[in-house]
Order: C-alpha cells, then sequence, then structure tokens
C-alpha cells in the first residue's frame, strides 16, 4: 500500500467518534478487523522501510570501502586499481585498507588515469559510486556521473557484467523476414559476399566509435586468382554495413593482398599523420611472398601504398606470410607475429616500416602455420596473473582432428615468447573455424580489456572449401562475434568463447517448454521456429533414474535430419553430425572431412550439461557449458519447415530445461 494511502487510513479511523449505542456487534468487529489490518499494514511498511536502507546501507559500505582502497592506490602506486568479487580481481584487496563485501553480492571497480567508478548488487538492484561523485546513486537512475576518462562503453560494459541490462531494444516483428531474394543457404546473421569469394577474416580496428573490418575477397571467382581486402563497417559488432573493396590487388606490380593486419597509429610513428591507419599485409607475385605498407588518412575507407614497398623483402622462404601487429607499450615497440611454415617469427619495430628479426617458435605435426596471434589476457581475471597468448590456424590431422585454430599460453619477454607447456589447445572442436583473428575495445580500461577480448573466425575449411553447395557466393561465412576469457579448467589456461554480447539486439521473444524425459523414440516433438536462424538453449542431466548414454538434438528441415548435436555422457563429450546434409548427400566426390563427427571433451557441471546453439542457414556454432567448449560447423539444410526433436541412445535422459529464440537479419 502506497505510503499516502495507508496516512490517509489512519486520519480516517481516527475521526470516528462512537457512543455506546451506535457500537453493534457487527460493527464492533468490523473496527476491530479495520485496526489489526492498520496494524499489519504498519508492521509491514516498517519491516520493508528497515529492511531498504540495510542493504542499501551495506552497499553504500562496501562503495566507500572502495573508494578508501582507491585512495591509497594512488597515493602509494601512482594510480588506481580495479577490483571484482566475482571476477577473480583482488588488485586493490592487496592494499591496506580493507575491502567490505558484508552482504553483497558483488563488488566491482574499474580505473582511469584520472578516476575510477565502482558499483555493488544486493538482490537486483545496483548500486554506484565514482571519484567525482561521493553520493552513491542507483544504477539506471541517469545519475551516474564517470571520470572524464572513462567512456560511457566502459560504464556501460562494467554495468552489464553486474546484471544490469544492456539497452537492446528487441528487433519489429517485421525484423524476422526473410530478406527479398535471398538464396537457401544465405545466412541471416552472418557475413558472407554478396556474390564470389571470401576467407581470410583481417582484425576489426576501431575508428571514432565505429568497427572497420576487412576480409580478403576475389571478385573474380572461380576463373581468376587473387584476393584484396573487402570492407564492412559497425557500431556492435552485429549489424554490417557494406562499405566495398578498401585495397585493390594488382596495383602496385608486387602482387595480390592477402591477409595481414591494420592498426591505429596514435603517435604517428609511422609518419603519415596521427590516427592514421596502417595495414601491413603479404602481397604475393610468381610465388614470392613479401610484406607491404598501405597508409589510410580518411579513417580506413581507402588505402595508398608506401612508397618504399616491400616493407620486409622475402629471405628465400616459400611460406612467407599473414603479418599481425600489436603494439607493445611495455617494451615501446610494435611487435609482428609472421607465419613461416612450420615456425612462427617474432619481428620488432619502431615504425611500423622498419622492420627486425626478435626470434621464433617452432612446433611441428600442425602442418603449415597460418594467421598467427599474440595477445594478452588475465587468467580467471587477476591481473596478477596476465598472461600471453600465441595462436595460429594448424592441421591437426596427425592427431585425429582437422583445421582449427591452436594456441599457447606463456610469457613474452619484448623479444622471446616463451610457452608454458609444448602441446597446444584447439580454440573450437568444430571443422569450420579457421583463421581467426582477436583483438579489444579500446574504449574500455586495462582491467577490463584484459578480462576479455573479441574473436572471429572463417567458417570454412580447405579440405572442402571449393566443394560446397553454395551458387551465389562462395568460400563460406565468418563465425558470429564472439568474446574470449582464459579461465583455469582442468588445472589448465583454457579460452573459454561466449557469443558477444550484442547477439541480444536480434533475438526475438523467448519460447520454452518444460522438463521432460528423452528416450530412444523422442522427447515429442519440441518447438522449433518458423525460420531457418535461430538459437537454442538446453540443459541435459543423468539423473539417478536415468539409464540413457548420449542425447542427441536432432535439427531438422523439410522432414529430414541436417545436423544433429549431442552429448555423450559415457565420453564426457559433446558432438556435432552433418552426414546427412545437402552438401554431403549430394556430392560424391565431396572431401571425407566433411561427413566426419567432430566431438568436444566437457564434463557435466553438478551432472547437467549446458547447450548453447546458434543455427543460421548454413551453419551451427555450439557452446558448451558456457563455452568452455565449442564447437562451428557448416551445414546445408533443404528448405521447408524446421523441425526440432530429442532422441536418446541406450535408454532414457533428462530434458531439464529447452527453449529457443528466433534470431532477425543483420544485413
Amino acid at each position: 500500500m502506497p505510503a499516502v494511502s495507508f496516512v490517509r487510513m489512519i486520519r480516517k479511523l481516527a475521526a470516528v467518534r462512537f457512543s455506546p449505542g451506535m457500537l453493534s456487534t457487527r460493527t464492533a468487529w468490523t473496527v476491530v478487523a479495520a485496526a489489526a489490518a492498520v496494524v499489519l499494514i504498519a508492521g509491514t511498511l516498517v519491516l520493508a522501510a528497515a529492511s531498504r536502507p540495510a542493504a542499501h546501507d551495506q552497499a553504500e559500505q562496501a562503495l566507500r570501502s572502495i573508494a578508501g582502497a582507491q585512495a591509497e592506490a594512488k597515493e602509494s602506486q601512482g594510480r588506481y586499481g580495479s577490483y571484482w568479487l566475482s571476477g577473480g580481481d583482488r588488485t586493490l584487496e592487496k592494499l591496506t585498507h580493507p575491502i567490505r563485501t558484508e552482504g553483497v553480492a558483488d563488488l566491482r571497480s574499474i580505473e582511469c588515469p584520472n578516476g575510477w567508478l565502482a558499483a555493488a548488487r544486493i538482490g537486483d538492484d545496483v548500486d554506484v559510486m565514482s571519484s567525482r561523485e561521493s553520493r552513491v546513486v542507483r544504477a539506471g537512475s541517469g545519475e551516474v556521473v564517470r571520470p572524464d576518462c572513462m567512456t560511457p562503453e566502459a560504464v556501460q560494459s562494467m554495468l552489464a557484467d553486474l546484471g544490469v541490462p544492456r539497452p537492446t531494444p528487441a528487433p519489429a516483428v517485421s525484423a524476422f523476414d526473410r530478406p527479398e531474394g535471398a538464396s537457401g543457404f544465405r545466412p541471416s546473421y552472418h557475413i558472407t559476399p554478396g556474390k564470389n569469394w571470401m576467407n581470410d577474416p583481417q582484425r576489426p580496428i576501431l575508428v571514432d566509435g565505429m568497427w572497420h573490418y576487412y576480409y580478403l575477397y576475389n571478385a573474380g571467382y572461380p576463373k581468376e586468382n587473387g584476393t584484396e581486402w573487402y570492407h564492412l563497417t559497425s557500431t556492435d559488432l552485429v549489424h554490417w554495413k557494406d562499405e566495398g573493396i578498401a585495397i585493390a590487388k594488382y596495383k602496385n606490380g608486387l602482387g595480390d593482398i592477402e591477409t595481414g593486419s591494420a592498426v591505429v597509429d596514435h603517435d604517428n610513428s609511422a609518419g603519415f599523420g596521427k590516427d592514421a591507419v596502417i595495414a601491413v599485409m603479404t602481397q604475393q607475385d610468381q610465388g614470392i611472398q613479401r610484406q607491404s605498407l598501405f597508409y589510410s588518412t580518411d579513417n580506413g575507407y581507402s588505402f595508398t601504398a608506401y612508397a618504399q614497398n616491400p616493407v620486409m623483402e622475402n629471405p628465400g622462404q616459400p611460406n612467407w606470410r599473414d603479418p599481425k601487429i600489436i603494439r607493445d607499450d611495455a617494451h615501446g615497440q610494435w611487435v609482428m607475429t609472421l607465419a613461416e611454415g612450420n615456425k612462427i617469427g617474432m619481428y620488432t619495430s619502431p615504425d611500423l616500416k622498419d622492420w627486425h628479426y626478435a626470434s621464433g617458435v617452432e612446433r611441428n605435426g600442425l602442418g603449415t602455420l597460418e594467421c598467427p596471434e599474440l595477445f594478452q589476457l588475465d587468467l580467471d581475471g587477476d591481473p596478477s596473473k596476465r598472461t600471453w597468448v600465441l595462436a595460429a590456424s594448424a592441421n591437426g590431422s596427425g592427431e585425429g582432428f582437422t583445421t582449427g585454430v591452436a594456441y599457447w599460453t606463456g610469457a613474452w619477454d619484448g623479444t622471446r615468447f616463451t610457452a608454458s607447456e609444448e602441446h597446444h589447445q584447439w580454440l573450437d572442436a568444430g571443422s569450420d573455424f579457421y583463421a581467426a583473428v582477436t583483438w579489444d575495445d579500446p574504449r574500455l580500461t586495462e582491467s577490463q580489456r584484459m578480462y576479455s577480448r573479441h574473436a572471429i573466425g572463417w567458417m570454412n575449411n580447405w579440405a572442402y572449401a571449393r566443394q560446397l553447395p553454395t551458387e551465389d557466393w562462395h568460400g563460406g561465412a565468418d563465425s558470429i562475434v564472439r568474446d574470449i576469457r582464459l579461465e583455469t579448467i582442468a588445472g589448465k589456461p583454457t579460452l573459454v568463447s561466449t557469443p558477444t554480447a550484442a547477439m541480444k539486439s536480434i533475438e526475438g521473444p523467448l519460447a520454452t517448454t518444460g522438463e521432460r524425459r528423452i528416450t530412444p523414440d523422442g522427447a515429442g516433438r519440441l518447438p522449433a521456429p518458423e525460420g531457418g536462424s535461430y538459437r537454442l538453449d538446453l540443459t541435459l542431466e543423468r539423473t539417478a533414474e536415468d539409464d540413457g548414454s548420449e542425447a542427441r538434438i536432432e535439427l531438422g528441415s523439410d522432414g529430414g535430419t541436417f545436423a544433429t548435436v549431442g552429448y555423450d555422457f559415457a565420453n564426457e563429450s559433446a558432438f556435432i553430425s552433418r552426414d546427412a546434409d545437402a552438401a554431403a548427400t549430394g556430392n560424391a566426390e565431396l572431401s571425407p572431412d566433411y561427413p566426419a563427427t567432430r566431438r568436444a571433451v566437457s564434463p557435466p557441471r553438478d551432472g547437467k550439461v549446458e547447450l548453447t546453439i546458434f543455427v543460421d542457414y548454413c551453419s551451427v556454432e555450439v557452446f558448451i557449458n558456457g563455452g568452455e567448449k565449442t564447437m562451428t560447423s557448416l551445414v546445408f539444410p533443404t528448405a521447408g519447415p524446421q523441425s526440432i526433436k530429442a532422441v536418446t541412445a541406450g535408454g532414457a535422459l533428462t530434458l531439464k530445461s529447452f527453449s529457443y529464440r528466433q534470431l532477425a537479419p543483420t544485413h
């Protein structure tokens, strides 16, 4: 009851005057009941009033303890620190000023050179304080005052980590309509070329709030060879605008334009102007691979070839390509990783033009390495465990796998990368995740950038890349953008992947079904979306009453199954099979790599397995147990009504939960 109404009731009762003759038995009981109600309401209001300040006081105590620790950090270390109760960051806790966390579900503070912001969550409420505002305010009230050195994106990201929903308006109903003229296999929310050929992604860069992304493109496929850089832009890494060709092939006498990387030269180290976009990539002419530089002074829309190209002349190597450049601020230099056969070469430069060999990392048994990556992440979110990751696209056929992205964790000293162990891990366990690139968001704080970064891969496989049944374009597609973190799993630093948060912006209404038993005969037909682009979330369990060994989710169209995603409880592994789709059944010359079932070991958590499955008209991407493992595969369903069926092998299992959302087109 509102406080105003309660006060009015009290006043009315107080104004009533009774005489002994007026007070009947019924009236007396009415008065007693009213008085009791007043007492009950008063007690409820008192308790509610007491509990709200108590929770608010605990949040305020936690935030003021952060303020004290930040003041100590600035005085003793010359910089503000970071903290995240549930994320593993205890940087501020190492100071003498105590951090108060009593009654707080989560507590986080992020930093920038001249200030800090902190937030505490109790229940569904998140309270915020900053170095610019000593008051504690409620998130969502519009009163959060951030330091001048902190971007709105950093604040929004931190609040989202604490459970405050991002501002993502739901798509209109009409947004889910299939674009007119779209071919049967054309995906709705994955990047593909309008026509002709695509392959390797090039790492996106951020300029004035706009992401600029390039991929290799061959306008003359299949009759002509040679690639160039095709350009897309986006504000959210989900919706993309076509910008056309940014760097054309065969224009400077050194061959086509192949894989490389672009960086924003904020300090004008290359001499082409402050904030010029510098792209260094492989050019190949008559089989000789060299590295060339192109620069842009219009934010990455057009590029000019450097007059002194190539900036790196081939020393006589048959494989010498795919330069990936990062800024190494700790050592005041630019660092390049270069694919050199079974070796990843490390080079350094002061100006992006003059490169010097520093060291190399050799790995045998993985074929010809390509598209190397070097980056940092905080292990388990702890800045004291900041770890370097070296990755490269590789061939795992020698270990029963296919092509994918292998990676090692270790240390970089400015000259040499030292792996923690010799053996590699795979970033994705599916058939079609290759040539991946990773990047961070420069708008975030250092602790946020070291907690997670983005990744995107080429959804294809050179074993069958030119044998796919698409007709209006070729070369597969790109994966959705993922957010990757470094977590300790089974005692080993492991990259964990989840769909990037902005994917929420294309989700339709949630449709769910309750818990049910699955048998070899099925669990009945599950609800399915109308179109071929959707997201599934489900939880599988093998209870004490269950005797099944394997659960299978059969994805169907036009009455047939085009892909099966499942979990084998006996071997604790998820799997994808696509041996009955249009590619596997319609091409007698198709590589045997295509129909092979792929598996990823990921033990149940508390007896349960969670699967998130993104389905598009030519792909399936599976995130297992919160992204502990991922599996990416192209699939080619026949046109027709969609269906989803759950069945088992070896007995019964339990489908604890099941839901789906239709996904809207993004281009």
